[in-house]
């Protein structure tokens, strides 16, 4: 099912989805219906283009991203509460393509979840990292290419642990649940995604507190002439809403959140 998944989910995606529709379009145009053809392909290119430009990709993505605010270790400076002992961090990929230094190994996302679970561990004395991710289809696991940057960047081995089973989030959120019970927690991982984990995590009766990171629908403080044509950026954003929504309407209808 896994596996699956991961093959049909991308079909679905805006670039596969309209890139078919241009081509069936196109085949349509040239072979047989030309006005139903005309109409599919411009539609599709029409689409394409506006999903290409800054302000709509963002539009699509930011409700993800801002569904819980930055988190403020402050805000847990409350002697009566129980205090935290743990910062998970959920992988976000990586190939182990030894050619290479740690930090390109790990993707750009799994590369801003270490680095600001690093930050709020030494910000919360007591704490230790919680790295979770499997091997999804790489040899080495996530947590284990987390781990290695995260001791190379001066993290104690004493503060680390490690599950190096969990394929999804979901599987995250089930395997971790022996580990962190009923108390608080904080959960980092990307802005966008952190809807669907915590919503999976509180399914499993898990109390995450949301630090989100790896923003990618950022509002520009000053003009800059590249936000007058379209981009490859703007797609990547436009992809991440689409995989984050297909992803909560799949968990929500197997009744996983």
């Amino acid at each position: 099912m896994f596996f699956l998944k991961k093959l049909v989910a991308p079909l679905f995606f805006p670039v596969p989805l309209l890139l078919l529709a241009l081509l069936a379009g196109l085949a349509l145009l040239w072979f047989t219906r030309r006005r139903l053809g005309l109409t599919l392909a411009s539609l599709a290119a029409a689409v394409l283009v506006l999903l290409s430009y800054g302000p709509v990709a963002n539009a699509l993505l930011a409700p993800l991203e801002h569904r819980y605010p930055p988190f403020d270790p402050a805000a847990l400076q409350d002697p009566a509460a129980p205090p935290i002992r743990w910062v998970v961090v959920l992988g976000g990929g990586q190939v182990s393509d030894p050619r290479v230094p740690a930090t390109s190994q790990l993707t750009a996302s799994s590369l801003a979840r270490l680095v600001e679970g690093i930050r709020l561990q030494r910000q919360l004395p007591g704490t230790r990292l919680l790295l979770s991710g499997g091997p999804v289809f790489n040899p080495v696991a996530e947590a284990d290419g987390m781990a290695r940057l995260a001791l190379a960047l001066g993290v104690p081995q004493a503060d680390l642990a490690l599950d190096r089973l969990s394929m999804d989030t979901e599987e995250q959120a089930r395997r971790l649940q022996p580990i962190l019970g009923r108390d608080r927690f904080v959960l980092v991982t990307s802005a966008a995604h952190m809807p669907r984990a915590v919503a999976l995590f509180r399914k499993r009766g898990l109390a995450p507190i949301p630090a989100p990171t790896d923003y990618l629908a950022k509002e520009p403080q000053a003009f800059s002439p590249a936000m007058l044509y379209p981009g490859a950026m703007s797609l990547r954003k436009a992809e991440r809403a689409a995989y984050e929504y297909l992803g909560l309407a799949w968990a929500a209808l197997r009744g996983a959140v």
